[in-house]
C-alpha cells in the first residue's frame, strides 16, 4: 500500500513545495538515514575489526541535534508544535504567533551566545568535526521557527503586526533584568495564559525559563546550553531510532497483518475481538510511544472490527482512545527511555521493571472489555487453524522485530542506540523490500520527514524544559519541595498517595515530555526521603502520565481519537472514563505492591 503520490525528488516529502522547504527537508530526511547508518557501521567494523568507528558514538549523537531541531524548523512550518489545546481561537491567533515567534528569537539569541563560548574553547566531535558547527543548528532552528510562525500568522498586515509585536515582547523579556519579582511573576502568568490560548508548549516553558534567568541576572546562554547536553547525551539517540521503527511499522500494511493475526488467534473466544485489539495497540504504541500513531493508524481498522464484534459504539472508541498509549511502559518504549536520561535509573532495568505493569494493564483492560462485549451479547467466530496459521505466517516479520531489538540489546551484543539502529533498519528493510508495503523513493521520504517533524515538536519541549529545570535546581526548589514534604507528610503511605494526587494533576495539564523534564527531577528527591525505588518511581510517575493522555485539557490521545474516529470530544470522553477507572485501579496496585515492579527488575 502507497502511502505517498510520485515525486521525482528523493528525500523530499510530495507536499513540500519551495527551495526552502525542500533543503528543511533534505536535510532531516539525509540526517534521520545517517543515524540508521552509523550505528550499524560502527556495530559491524567493532565486530571485524574489534575496534569500532572513532567518533561514530559522537557524531550519531550530534546527529540526534541535528534530526531534533530540523524536524522542529518543520514542525513550525506546518504547524505541528504541541499545544496544550488542539487549536487557538481566531481572534488570539496573532497574539500567540507573536509570543511564539518572540520566544524563539529570544532563543536564538540565546543559542548565539552559548555558540560564542563554544568558539572560544572549540572542542571537536571524533577529532576533526568542531562542535560548534554541530550545535549551530540550535540558533538557525530557533530563528527559523519565528520566521514560519511570522510567515504563518497570515496576510502581509498580520505578519506584520506579529512581527513588531514580537519583537516587542522580546525587549519585555530582556526588560525583566532588575524588575521586581512581582513584574516578572506576572510574565510567567501571562505565558502560562498564553499556553491555555494556544501558544506551544515549547514556546511557554522556553519564554518562563527566559523571564526567570535574565530577571536573576544569569545568563540565557545557560538556557542551550542544557539543551545542547540533554540531547547530545548518550541515550537520547534511541528515541529517533525507535520513533523511526514505529512510524514505518505504521505506514505500511503492519497493522493489517497484525489485526488479522490477533482476530484469528481470539476472535473465538467470547470477547476476543476485544483482547485482540489492545494486543495489538500494546504492540504499536510500545515502539510509538506517547506519538499517538497507534490511534492514528489502527482506529479506523479496529472500530468497525469492534463494532461488528457487539461492542457499542461508545465503549470501542473509549477502548481504541485509551490503549493509543497502553504499550508505555514496554521495551522500548520513548518514555522510559527518558525517564532514565533524567533520573540517571538505567534504562534495561527500568525496562524490566515495566514488565508487570505493563501487563497488568494489558490484563486489566481486556478483562473488562471481555466483561462488557460478553454482557452486551457481543458476536465470536470460529476458530479457523489455517486463517490463524496464515495470519500468524504473513505477520512473522512483524513479530520477530522485538525479538531481534530486545535479543541484541539484553544479550549484550549492541548497545541501546545500536539495537535501535538494528531495529528501524529491519522495519525499513521489511516494509520496503520485503513486503513492498513502501516504496524507497516515493513513501519513505514521506515516512522520514513525518517522523521528523514529530521529533522536532518533542525536541524542542525537552529542551527548553531542561533549561528550566536547571533553574529550577538552581533555585532550590527540590529541597524547598523536600522540606514542606518533611514538615506536613509523615509517613510512606500519606507520600504515596499524595504523590498519585499530585502526578494525575499534572497529568491533566501538562504533556508527558513536559513533565519528565520539568517535574520529575523536582519529586526525586522527595522519593528519596521515604525510600521510594527508583524503578517503583518510575512505574508510579509513567502510569500516571498514561492516565494523563485521556484527561482533559492536554490529553492528547482525546484529540487524536477524535480527529481519526471523526468524534465530538465530549464522545470521546464518555467512552474513555470507565477505562480511566480500570487504569486508576491497576496505578493503585503498583503503587501499593512494590513487588510487582522491583521483582520483574531483578536479573
Amino acid at each position: 500500500m502507497s502511502i505517498a503520490a510520485h515525486t521525482d525528488v528523493p528525500f523530499v516529502a510530495p507536499e513540500d513545495g519551495g527551495a526552502i522547504a525542500r533543503l528543511e527537508a533534505i536535510v532531516c530526511n539525509v540526517a534521520l538515514l545517517a543515524m540508521v547508518a552509523l550505528p550499524l557501521a560502527d556495530l559491524v567494523v567493532r565486530g571485524l575489526f574489534r575496534v569500532g568507528l572513532p567518533g561514530a558514538v559522537d557524531l550519531t549523537q550530534h546527529l540526534s541535534l541535528w534530526v531534533g531541531f530540523c524536524g522542529a524548523i518543520v514542525a513550525a512550518r506546518r504547524g505541528r508544535h504541541l499545544c496544550l489545546v488542539s487549536d487557538a481561537r481566531t481572534g488570539t491567533h496573532w497574539i500567540t504567533s507573536a509570543v511564539t515567534a518572540s520566544v524563539a528569537l529570544g532563543l536564538a539569541i540565546a543559542s548565539v551566545q552559548f555558540l560564542a563560548t563554544e568558539f572560544a574553547s572549540p572542542q571537536r566531535i571524533g577529532g576533526w568535526l568542531p562542535v560548534p558547527f554541530a550545535a549551530s543548528v540550535l540558533p538557525i532552528a530557533f530563528a527559523a521557527i519565528a520566521a514560519h510562525v511570522v510567515v504563518r500568522a497570515g496576510a502581509v498586515r498580520a505578519r506584520v503586526l506579529v512581527a513588531f509585536a514580537a519583537l516587542a515582547m522580546l525587549g519585555a523579556f530582556h526588560a525583566t533584568h532588575g524588575i521586581a519579582s512581582d513584574e516578572a511573576t506576572l510574565l510567567v502568568a501571562a505565558l502560562v495564559g498564553g499556553g491555555l490560548l494556544g501558544v506551544p508548549i515549547f514556546a511557554m516553558l522556553g519564554g518562563i525559563a527566559l523571564v526567570l534567568f535574565v530577571a536573576d541576572a544569569t545568563p540565557i546562554a545557560a538556557i542551550p546550553v542544557e539543551t545542547y547536553r540533554l540531547v547530545v547525551s548518550p541515550s537520547i539517540p534511541a528515541v529517533p531510532l525507535f520513533t523511526l521503527t514505529g512510524f514505518v511499522l505504521a505506514s505500511g500494511r503492519a497493522p493489517e497483518r497484525l489485526v488479522r493475526l490477533f482476530r484469528a488467534l481470539f476472535g473465538a473466544m467470547p470477547g476476543g475481538v476485544v483482547i485482540a485489539a489492545t494486543l495489538v495497540c500494546a504492540f504499536f504504541s510500545a515502539f510509538t510511544g506517547a506519538s499517538g500513531v497507534t490511534i492514528l493508524a489502527l482506529g479506523g481498522l479496529l472500530l468497525p472490527a469492534l463494532r461488528a464484534a457487539g461492542a457499542s459504539e461508545r465503549f470501542a472508541v473509549g477502548l481504541i482512545t485509551s490503549t493509543g498509549s497502553i504499550g508505555l511502559l514496554f521495551p522500548p518504549s520513548l518514555a522510559v527511555i527518558l525517564f532514565g536520561v533524567v533520573a540517571h535509573v538505567p534504562i534495561t532495568d527500568l525496562f524490566r521493571a515495566g514488565v508487570l505493569p505493563g501487563l497488568a494493564m494489558v490484563v486489566a483492560i481486556c478483562a473488562y472489555g471481555v466483561l462488557h462485549v460478553r454482557h452486551g451479547g457481543g458476536t465470536t467466530t470460529p476458530f479457523d487453524a489455517v486463517a490463524a496459521k496464515r495470519a500468524l505466517w504473513d505477520s512473522r516479520y512483524e513479530l520477530a522485530l522485538p525479538i531481534v531489538v530486545l535479543g541484541a540489546l539484553f544479550s549484550g551484543a549492541a548497545t541501546l542506540i545500536e539495537a535501535a539502529a538494528i531495529g528501524a533498519c529491519y522495519a525499513i528493510i521489511v516494509g520496503v523490500f520485503v513486503h513492498r508495503d513502501l516504496t524507497l523513493r516515493r513513501d519513505m521520504p514521506r515516512v522520514l520527514l513525518r517522523c521528523a517533524t514529530l521529533l522536532g515538536g518533542v525536541f524542542a519541549i525537552i529542551g527548553v524544559a531542561m533549561g528550566l529545570t536547571n533553574y529550577l535546581v538552581d533555585a532550590m526548589v527540590p529541597m524547598k519541595l523536600v522540606a514542606w514534604v518533611a514538615d506536613h507528610v509523615h509517613s510512606r503511605i500519606a507520600f504515596l498517595l499524595l504523590l498519585n494526587a499530585l502526578l494525575l494533576v499534572v497529568g491533566c495539564v501538562m504533556d508527558v515530555f513536559s513533565a519528565i523534564f520539568v517535574v520529575l527531577p523536582l519529586i526525586v528527591p522527595a522519593s528519596q526521603l521515604f525510600h521510594v525505588d527508583p524503578l517503583h518511581l518510575a512505574m508510579i510517575f509513567l502510569l500516571n502520565l498514561e492516565i494523563g493522555f485521556l484527561t482533559p485539557p492536554v490529553g492528547m490521545n482525546l484529540f487524536l481519537a477524535s480527529y481519526r474516529l471523526e468524534k465530538p470530544i465530549l464522545e470521546i470522553c464518555r467512552g474513555v472514563w470507565p477505562f480511566l477507572l480500570v487504569l486508576a485501579a491497576v496505578l493503585l496496585l503498583i503503587t501499593f505492591c512494590p513487588a510487582l515492579v522491583l521483582g520483574a527488575a531483578s536479573p
